[in-house]
């Protein structure tokens, strides 16, 4: 059954909680502060994605103490998106705003977003305009983003993460989609509607266990494999360019064997065309088993999370 529009919160905030018990309380007060001036009823989603330290009862006593907020404790650590995704089941706000808890997104854009959601925007995506984070991870974000823009089927939003308010149609379209590995930026660009942007400086993180770089590579895959079929094209086309050059050394070599201008042993130039060849079929199996893995993936049904507890305020 579906909720009353008017009976909706105007916002919930989803934040996903992975060891951030540090950070925790200052995000508390900078986002209460900003929701405290927002004219209509907020909320605030906590989705503990199997942390280790203290960061679940801490929230769980702000709940206590009053706070309007949920406290969605998985069952185990099952990843960013997924998280994202259980928070955005969970929230019932008119306008959802995905942000992290690291202090990275600051929560003082907030009702920036909301204006501008108000003025009949579906999205309002934050896009970063610098980062304070080491030059290597700079780096790599730069040549990722670079790379969606060429490959992905979606529009190209910039160097922008997951922090963006989204309307309650947008959110409703993203929780229909069936996929299992998730790439929620562009699930969200996917959709359409009228989207738009707000530039920030990106702060280094404060506190908390940030991802790692097999994380980012690990997401970074999952968003060419869900936006892209490049990467099978291309292996095609390594297939078609490897015959070839293959087939013009063999004539090349034939020649020069011929006219005598060859006299070492052709084993050697048979020995490279086939490390070379079989170089090119293992790189088209992994691409292959990549997507392959995906569809086992989405046959087998399983629940995208399990949730252990749901702390709601009394």
């Amino acid at each position: 059954m579906t909720a009353d529009p008017d009976s909706r919160p105007l916002l919930s905030v989803v934040i996903p909680v992975l060891d951030e018990e540090e950070a925790l309380p200052e995000l508390r007060e900078r986002l209460l502060a900003q929701l405290g001036e927002i004219d209509g009823e907020t909320e605030v989603v906590y989705v503990d994605d199997g942390s280790s330290d203290g960061s679940a009862a801490l929230i769980e006593s702000w709940i206590e103490q009053g706070d309007r907020a949920v406290l969605i404790a998985l069952s185990r650590n099952f990843g960013m998106e997924i998280a994202m995704s259980a928070g955005l089941d969970e929230a019932a706000g008119r306008h959802v705003v995905l942000m992290h808890a690291d202090l990275q997104d600051p929560p003082e854009l907030i009702p920036q977003m909301l204006t501008a959601a108000r003025e009949g925007a579906d999205v309002v995506y934050a896009r970063r305009i610098g980062r304070e984070e080491s030059r290597m991870k700079r780096a790599l974000a730069t040549a990722f983003y670079r790379l969606m823009e060429r490959l992905a089927r979606v529009p190209y939003q910039g160097q922008a993460g997951d922090f963006r308010l989204m309307s309650r149609r947008v959110v409703d379209d993203i929780r229909r989609m069936p996929e299992r590995r998730r790439f929620l930026r562009g699930m969200v660009a996917w959709v359409g509607y009228e989207q738009v942007p707000i530039e920030y400086q990106r702060a280094g993180r404060v506190q908390g266990r940030g991802a790692s770089y097999r994380d980012l590579f690990r997401l970074a895959l999952e968003a060419f494999a869900s936006f892209s079929d490049v990467p099978l094209s291309l292996v095609g086309y390594a297939g078609v360019a490897t015959s070839l050059l293959s087939a013009l050394a063999g004539f090349v070599l034939l020649v020069l064997a011929i006219v005598g201008v060859v006299t070492t042993s052709g084993y050697i130039w048979v020995l490279i065309a086939v490390l070379f060849l079989s170089g090119v079929q293992l790189m088209s199996v992994g691409v292959l088993g990549r997507y392959l893995a995906r569809v086992h993936e989405e046959a087998l049904q399983r629940p995208l999370y399990l949730v252990d507890r749901v702390v709601r305020p009394r």
